[in-house]
C-alpha cells in the first residue's frame, strides 16, 4: 500500500506540472464563473432554480468535456512511458507492477475528479454566502455521478494506454471512442431503429451499455422523474428498473465498467513485453 500510494502521489505531482492540468481546470473553473456572469441561478426550469438550476446546466455540460479530457490525457500514461524509454528505469524501482500501475491509476483519478468537484463546491460557497438555499441532495448525487463517469473513462484510457505502443496511436484511439459513445447517445441509434426495425427493449439495452448515456439519462431523472423528455422510452427503463433501481445503476454500472477494463488493463500490461 505504500508503494501505491507513492507511485499515485508522483502521478499527481506529475500532473499538476503539465499544461493539460491547468487547462483543464481553467475550463470547469470558468464554466462556474461564466453561469453565474450569465444569470443562471436567476432563471428557472421545470420548478428548477437558484443553485438547483447551476447545478442541472453545469452536469449536461460536464457530460461533454469531462469524458474526453480524461481519455485523452490518460492515453498516455502507460503509452507515454513506453515510447518514452523509461520503462526501465520505472520498473527498476522496487515497486511492485500492481503498486505502480493501480498508483498511477488513483493518482490519476484525483487529479481528474477533484477540479470538475472543486467548481461545484465553489459554487455551492458562493451560493451559501448569497444566502441561497443548498440542494444537498442533488449535489451528493451529481458528484457521485461524476465519480462514476470519471471512473469509467479512466479505466478505458488505461486499457487503451497499456495496449497500445505509441501515445500517438493511444490518442487517436480515445477520440475514436470517444466519438463513438458520443453518436451512440441518439444519432446512430435513431438511425439502427428506422433500419433494422429492432424492438424498443433492444434499442434502450444497446442505449444504457453506453455510460454516457446512462450518465445522461441520471441527470434528467433528478428534474423529470417521469422522463417525460424521453418519450415512450421512459416506460421501457422506469418499468424495468424504477426510479430508485435506475439511479443505483447509473452508479454501478460505469463503476463496474471502469475497473473491469482496468483490470483487463493490468493484465494487458503484466504479460506484456514491457520494455
Amino acid at each position: 500500500m505504500k508503494h501505491l500510494w507513492l507511485t499515485a502521489y508522483t502521478d499527481i505531482i506529475e500532473s499538476l506540472r503539465a499544461k493539460w492540468f491547468f487547462v483543464y481546470s481553467l475550463v470547469f473553473g470558468g464554466l462556474v464563473v461564466l453561469l453565474f456572469a450569465f444569470g443562471v441561478t436567476e432563471s428557472r426550469i421545470m420548478g428548477f432554480t437558484g443553485l438547483s438550476r447551476l447545478m442541472v446546466t453545469y452536469i449536461q455540460l460536464a457530460m461533454a468535456i469531462l469524458p474526453v479530457f480524461v481519455l485523452i490525457t490518460t492515453v498516455r500514461s502507460v503509452a507515454g512511458d513506453r515510447e518514452a524509454g523509461v520503462f526501465e528505469y520505472l520498473l527498476s524501482l522496487p515497486i511492485g507492477l500492481g503498486a505502480w500501475y493501480w498508483g498511477k491509476l488513483l493518482g490519476r483519478f484525483l487529479v481528474v475528479f477533484l477540479p470538475v468537484f472543486g467548481a461545484m463546491a465553489v459554487a455551492v460557497i458562493w451560493g451559501v454566502s448569497k444566502g441561497a438555499e443548498v440542494p444537498w441532495q442533488l449535489f451528493i448525487y451529481y458528484t457521485g455521478l461524476l465519480m462514476a463517469l470519471a471512473w469509467c473513462f479512466l479505466g478505458i484510457g488505461m486499457l487503451l494506454s497499456s495496449m497500445t505502443r505509441s501515445a500517438d496511436v493511444a490518442q487517436g484511439a480515445a477520440f475514436v471512442i470517444w466519438l463513438t459513445v458520443l453518436l451512440f447517445l441518439d444519432l446512430i441509434l435513431l438511425g439502427v431503429m428506422l433500419r433494422e426495425q429492432f424492438a424498443g427493449e433492444a434499442v434502450v439495452a444497446i442505449a444504457l451499455a453506453n455510460p454516457m448515456q446512462v450518465f445522461r439519462t441520471a441527470t434528467m431523472m433528478l428534474f423529470d422523474q417521469q422522463l417525460v423528455l424521453l418519450g415512450p422510452t421512459a416506460y421501457v427503463i422506469l418499468d424495468h428498473f424504477g426510479q430508485a433501481g435506475y439511479m443505483a445503476y447509473a452508479m454501478l454500472y460505469p463503476v463496474t465498467l471502469g475497473s473491469l477494463c482496468a483490470g483487463v488493463g493490468y493484465w494487458w500490461f503484466k504479460r506484456g513485453d514491457l520494455p
